[in-house]
């Protein structure tokens, strides 16, 4: 910058200071104070070339944050941006019509005393006849991850076989829903629309995700409110929640992102936003007599299950065929194991340590064994075995580190099908 050019901005500071201080008392409000440094920042900073390029690269191309208009306007971009492809999802089953059947209540009593109570036929209960009608009994949220119609939701939001599921769209077009996959692990599923051309949505990194980092969840609020919008930030992360519902009783949900953006019933499924309007998760669970605290499945997690929709039309889980426990420090003190961490080999109410015929087995896996690695990644609280295998793909080959009778072993295992 020359020294022509440092007058010019000096200049203008000390007029702007001196218009502040003559200017009357009556109009030196907050909002008058506002708007003049914001003219002065825009006739001053503007013409140099705004925010230097540096800073827009440090941010992802997203401009540092100034004024809250600047905040508010990413949260409208992207709402705008991601909306058109967020559905709401509808459960319809056929349930029984209840008639009002006339009865006796005196019924059980001898015929001979029956006569003295006049007319039976006046009382009447609710009866079963046999007749059903299809009602919509439930629903959730979802959204578009292809243009050919695929949808992906939580499992729990179409579990139930039996019953017919339909999406609305966010231009309020009608689809019949098919189910293609429910994820035997995880609370995800994909779902399909006869549909082409559709609007989909931007897949984000949730292992890149940072605490305090702002959220925004969009999705079918109570059954009734399409497409509802709620902001708040990441509230924590890798969290372990057991989650529960009438239709698929408990399952214990790990690595789960944590957030204050509102979730209610309905917003299952629905997508958890960043600010660039990328998917970061999906609206799980809500914390039961609690404010603010809502969880979402990373969207990482999800990939791999899109990708084998995609690609199998299923979705195939890896399996290595282990029951465990997951160390911990106070574990590892009452069992007096020699490490903190891992995951003890161990059979259970529900089965033995190794089932039979599985990755397992052929490895050499026994019970009582500790697994330490898995290609490497440490198996911890945060990234329990359950998850690593996950991760992986079927078929792949695997190489497992072993604390066995005290010594570390290395055996290698070929994930197989879940069935």
């Amino acid at each position: 910058m020359n020294k022509n050019l440092d007058k010019k901005i000096v200049l203008i500071l000390l007029a702007g200071i001196l218009i502040g201080a003559i200017v009357s008392p009556a109009l030196r409000t907050p909002l008058a104070r506002a708007n003049f440094l914001e003219d002065l920042w825009k006739s001053i900073i503007s013409p140099l070339g705004g925010v230097s390029s540096t800073a827009q690269k440090a941010t992802g191309g997203v401009q540092p944050y100034q004024p809250t208009m600047d905040y508010e306007r990413a949260v409208i971009d992207a709402v705008k941006k991601t909306s058109p492809a967020v559905v709401s999802i509808t459960i319809s089953k056929y349930v029984p019509i209840l008639e009002q059947c006339p009865y006796s209540p005196f019924s059980d009593l001898p015929q001979e005393f029956q006569q003295f109570f006049g007319d039976q036929n006046q009382f009447y209960a609710p009866c079963n006849t046999g007749k059903k009608e299809l009602q919509e009994v439930g629903s959730g949220s979802g959204f578009i991850i292809s243009s050919n119609g695929l949808i992906l939701t939580n499992k729990h939001v179409v579990s139930d076989k039996n019953a017919s599921y339909t999406v609305f769209t966010n231009d309020g077009k009608k689809y019949d829903a098919k189910v293609l996959a429910r994820d035997p692990v995880q609370d995800l599923a994909v779902v399909r629309i006869n549909a082409e051309n559709m609007p989909t949505i931007e897949l984000g990194d949730s292992d890149q995700l940072e605490l305090g980092q702002t959220a925004i969840a969009i999705g079918n609020a109570l059954g009734e409110f399409r497409n509802t919008v709620s902001v708040g930030v990441i509230s924590g992360l890798s969290r372990t929640v057991t989650a529960g519902g009438a239709n698929f009783g408990q399952e214990t949900i790990q690595g789960v992102i944590q957030t204050d953006a509102a979730i209610n019933p309905g917003n299952s499924g629905g997508p958890l936003l960043n600010l660039r309007g990328q998917v970061i998760g999906i609206n799980t669970a809500v914390a039961s007599g609690a404010q603010g605290i809502g969880f979402a499945i990373p969207i990482n997690r999800a990939k791999r299950d899109i990708e084998s929709v995609k690609t199998s039309g299923e979705i195939q889980v890896a399996f290595l065929g282990v029951r465990y426990i997951a160390i911990t420090p106070e574990l590892a003190k009452k069992e007096k194991l020699s490490v903190e961490y891992g995951a003890l080999v161990r059979g259970s109410s529900d089965g033995p340590a190794i089932q039979k015929n599985s990755p397992a087995e052929k490895a050499g896996i026994k019970a009582e064994d500790i697994i330490l690695e898995v290609d490497g990644k440490k198996v911890t609280s945060e990234s329990p075995l359950g998850d690593i295998i996950s991760q992986k793909n079927v078929g792949q080959t695997v190489t497992i580190k072993i604390l066995r009778d005290g010594k570390e072993i290395t055996v290698t295992a070929t994930l197989e099908k879940r069935q």
